[in-house]
């Protein structure tokens, strides 16, 4: 539980998640969006994974990273993000993502 809440003890990584909220990211993805270092964003989501907020797959030369939703703690998240106005253009930010990658994903991009 300590991992967990030092993990949520970090703006970029509340960040992170919201963004996840809405769709699977490569790590490219996420750290476009940030005024950061790469290794800098890499290490915030090595924090969100090893507390389990967040689980990533290798697929070729990217790593993609997605919310651990049956985690308690993304449930509670969750419904905070709703309510918190700093949460909603990410989320709107991450389903435009979404819906972009559905559209390559067709062949229809």
């Amino acid at each position: 539980m300590q991992k967990t809440f030092e993990a949520l003890a970090s703006t970029p990584r509340r960040k992170i998640l919201a963004y996840l909220s809405e769709a699977e990211l490569n790590a490219g993805e996420i750290a476009a969006r940030f005024d950061m270092s790469k290794p800098a964003v890499s290490q915030h989501l090595s924090i969100l994974e090893n507390a389990g907020l967040i689980a990533s797959e290798k697929r070729g030369q990217y790593v993609y990273y997605r919310l651990m939703p049956d985690n308690l703690v993304n449930t509670l998240n969750s419904y905070v993000q709703e309510v918190c106005p700093v949460s909603r253009p990410l989320k709107r930010e991450s389903a435009k993502i979404s819906g972009r990658k559905e559209a390559v994903d067709d062949g229809e991009a």
